[in-house]
């Protein structure tokens, strides 16, 4: 069901796609953010202030949320509360795939990750313009699985990304791998760490490269934070 899920997304965006390969209930107290929220409307929606929310998830701009991100609702033990009523910023857009991410989570790496390639970092992660990191090297160099996991995406049909897989690792994490010459495995298997899934190419950009994202519960975080020295 899930890989049927992930092609109904398809010619969405990649946050979207993202975000709803990690789709995993939340715990009472806590709301994964869908396309069309904002957080004024999910802070009246569990009869909160958009002061509170932005406090109990040291957000700093109100306007950066993203789909498929888990934002706490309830307040945490011992917690003061601003009533619903208290001054607060404007209503902050639609979640889209152009907000700026969150930082990565203040917590010890729970996915332990290997180079997905071999080759030059050509461009790194700075959440905004770039979500990923950019390997380059020739074409049908190796691209191997990060962490052991299971495909719940393999194909061409997101634009910008050419032939892209998508692994789910857990409920929390999974990787995607971008611009391949050829697609080595199919949705629903699944693959080992260090598994070769893929062949280097330039789809959908300009020269030969694997463009690699990590998303931790929906939200874009810098790879090279969980891979080894090298």
């Amino acid at each position: 069901m899930l890989a049927t899920g992930i092609r109904r997304l398809i010619g969405v965006s990649m946050v979207a796609v993202l975000a709803a390969c990690g789709s995993a209930p939340v715990g009472p107290g806590f709301y994964r953010v869908e396309q069309g929220d904002t957080v004024s409307k999910i802070a009246r929606a569990n009869r909160t202030s958009v002061q509170n929310i932005a406090r109990w998830n040291g957000l700093s701009n109100a306007n950066s949320i993203e789909v498929g991100q888990v934002l706490r609702v309830a307040p945490p033990a011992g917690t003061a509360v601003a009533s619903a009523g208290a001054s607060r910023p404007a209503p902050a857009p639609s979640a889209s795939r152009d907000a700026a991410p969150d930082p990565a989570p203040a917590r010890a790496p729970a996915v332990s990750l290997v180079w997905p390639a071999q080759g030059e970092i050509i461009r790194s992660f700075d959440g905004k313009t770039s979500k990923g990191i950019d390997i380059g090297n020739v074409p049908g160099t190796k691209v191997i699985a990060a962490a052991g996991g299971t495909v719940v995406y393999a194909g061409n049909g997101l634009r910008g990304y050419g032939n892209m897989l998508i692994v789910k690792h857990d409920s929390e994490y999974l990787t995607a791998y971008a611009h391949n010459r050829a697609l080595l495995v199919k949705e629903g298997q699944s693959v080992a760490q260090g598994q070769e899934i893929a062949e280097m190419g330039d789809t959908d950009t300009n020269r030969v490269m694997l463009h690699f994202e990590l998303r931790y519960l929906g939200r874009s975080t810098d790879p090279s934070r969980y891979l080894p020295p090298r």
